[in-house]
């Protein structure tokens, strides 16, 4: 008899990952023979944990296909990670007993860099604790951080309107810099890496059209030459815009700003670099400064989503169906770019253990010898990312977006405190 599938969503949500999860579902749909029911769990692995299920036979075939056009994780995200399995036997333990209740032998977790870690560590529970389990981990993150693979969907959606966002701003900011601001800056989410913050070079190709100024979080922050290429812009141009990875941090490795500490899970929240260096430039040069913050708006925005991005993240979610159904086990499947013009790619697998945990930084051959933009090579890898455009359908002005029934699957096992 074929076996129950498990997909789940974990770390932080983008404009397409629903597009994966369409993906998923509907190639699962496709192979009766090979795969039963499709469950979704609830809130990431967490649900998995709690045995908080989805019944996906419960949403209508259009609803399905909605997702691909819809933003958020339709089934909740999470940043939770899995312990060891020497030290947190007790979770692998209940994760099998909530797969064998519902008949599971399928499970694909789709996620960035710490939730292929998460999906690692599952696929070894078959071999420790003998289950038999076949595991799948499927790409996402906007940060474009994971390894082993040419680009992240979500990637080059949050990258169009990050390019698109600078772009506008900036036109906005030359129309009132004769009497009013001069320096706006746009922070934009990027922890170790600065490929959002790349991005943002899309928005002009001339030596003097904005962004003026991009602030990498591979490069460090050298306050004084910062400060004089600010004032030397607004000399030549009559503004500057920057862009600011949130990332980014002093010559001696800390971060500009952290916004608070936070005991959950040891995650530190970023936010505030744009502040900070908007006081600094009117504490140091005089002028009026406006900043903004993408924050949630950069990943969600899925109304100018990219289409080569949405086809991806579509892709990736039917390949890994594909790979699970063909026996490969511990493998995410990744882009590979075959050409730049015109751009084409593929499908290939990579094993986790190869990606898990792996964090992929801009190159150095990325950005200028000045450290403050984007090479043509780095042009020519990102332009393709952002390239057409896959608009939702609208309904009274504002996009059309789908929300599931979400009826739970019913319980077998007793509760589970994830605390414990």
């Amino acid at each position: 008899m074929p076996k129950n599938a498990l997909y789940a969503q974990s770390g932080g949500v983008t404009a397409v990952i629903n597009a994966t999860a369409c993906g998923v579902i509907q190639a699962a749909a496709q192979h009766p023979a090979d795969i039963g029911q499709v469950f979704a769990a609830r809130d990431g692995i967490v649900g998995a944990l709690t045995e908080d299920l989805i019944d996906l036979a419960q949403e209508s075939a259009e609803t399905i296909a909605a997702l691909r056009h819809t933003p958020g994780g339709a089934f909740g995200s999470c940043r939770f990670d899995l312990g060891d399995i020497e030290s947190h036997r007790h979770q692998y333990e209940r994760l099998i007993e909530v797969f064998a209740a519902h008949d599971i032998g399928y499970f694909f977790y789709n996620g960035g860099g710490g939730s292929m870690l998460t999906a690692y560590k599952v696929s070894q529970i078959g071999d420790e604790l003998g289950y038999p389990l076949t595991t799948v981990g499927i790409p996402k993150t906007i940060d474009n951080d994971l390894a082993g693979t040419d680009c992240s969907p979500g990637f080059g959606s949050a990258a169009k309107w990050v390019a698109t966002s600078v772009r506008e701003a900036a036109l906005d900011v030359a129309s009132m810099a004769a009497t009013s601001t001069k320096v706006f800056i746009l922070e934009v989410m990027g922890r170790h890496g600065g490929w959002l913050a790349a991005a943002g070079g899309l928005a002009g190709e001339g030596p003097d059209e904005p962004p003026h100024i991009i602030l990498f979080a591979e490069r460090p922050f050298r306050q004084a030459d910062f400060l004089k290429r600010v004032r030397e812009t607004i000399e030549r141009v009559g503004y500057c815009v920057i862009v600011a990875a949130e990332g980014v941090k002093d010559e001696d490795g800390e971060f500009l700003s952290i916004m608070h500490d936070s005991d959950v899970y040891a995650w530190i929240q970023l936010g505030g670099a744009a502040p900070n260096l908007a006081e600094l430039i009117k504490r140091e040069l005089g002028v009026k400064v406006h900043w903004a913050v993408g924050d949630y708006l950069q990943r969600s925005a899925r109304h100018i989503a990219s289409r080569t991005d949405v086809e991806q993240a579509y892709a990736v979610g039917r390949a890994a169906v594909e790979a699970a159904i063909g026996e490969h086990h511990a493998v995410m499947p990744v882009i590979r770019r075959l050409s730049d013009t015109p751009y084409r790619w593929d499908i290939d697998l990579v094993q986790l253990a190869e990606v898990a945990d792996i964090e992929h930084f801009v190159p150095a051959a990325y950005i200028t010898e000045d450290g403050y933009g984007i090479t043509p090579a780095a042009r020519r890898y990102l332009q393709p990312l952002i390239e057409g455009e896959d608009y939702p359908p609208y309904r009274n002005g504002l996009p059309d977006y789908v929300r599931l029934r979400d009826v739970r699957v019913s319980r077998q096992l007793p509760p589970f405190d994830i605390e414990a």
